[in-house]
């Protein structure tokens, strides 16, 4: 039996939070180099939870061999942006993370397979696309594998909460 026949994908609920808070501030962390404020982080997870237009999570479990019980091993989260030309929604995989010991293992490629099947199972889904840290050459690479490819479009925000902590041309 192989880590895949033990994982299971499914919508978080409520009673995931605390370990979507974790996953986060892990992620942010790890990726951006920002350590996020906690109490924020748990609000902006827990209004996904209880409004679900804004957006859903999903979990990898990992069933034991030898407990009845499962562990939480990774999370992303879809937002939606609709899109007019295509009369769709785009879906947005964003927050993903994988518990470090259990990367490499199969573990996001799941995740992404599920939301995959459950974007093309609907009508008024046209796509999934995602954003990935400019740097993160791992995680292109891990996405490149799955078949997710560069878009044409490149990405510009004004962020309100989150200081830019990037160079910019001063001469622009």
């Amino acid at each position: 039996m192989t880590l895949a026949d033990h994982l299971i994908v499914r919508p978080a609920t409520l009673e995931d939070l605390e370990t979507l808070t974790a996953f986060s501030a892990a992620m942010a962390l790890e990726t951006e180099q920002r350590t996020l404020d906690r109490t924020r982080l748990r609000m902006g997870t827990q209004a996904v939870i209880d409004q679900p237009e804004r957006g859903q999570y999903f979990v990898a479990d990992l069933r034991q061999e030898t407990q009845a019980d499962t562990v939480t091993v990774g999370q992303l989260l879809i937002t939606y942006e609709w899109s007019d030309w295509r009369n769709a929604q785009f879906w947005w995989i964003q927050s993903v993370y994988v518990h470090p010991a259990w990367r490499r293992k199969g573990v996001y490629r799941r995740m992404h397979r599920t939301i995959i099947d459950l974007a093309h199972s609907r009508a008024d889904v046209c796509g999934v696309r995602l954003y990935v840290e400019a740097s993160n050459r791992v995680a292109k690479h891990v996405y490149d594998r799955v078949g997710l490819s560069p878009s044409t479009y490149e990405m510009y925000e004004s962020d309100f909460v989150l200081p830019n902590t990037h160079v910019t041309d001063s001469n622009a």
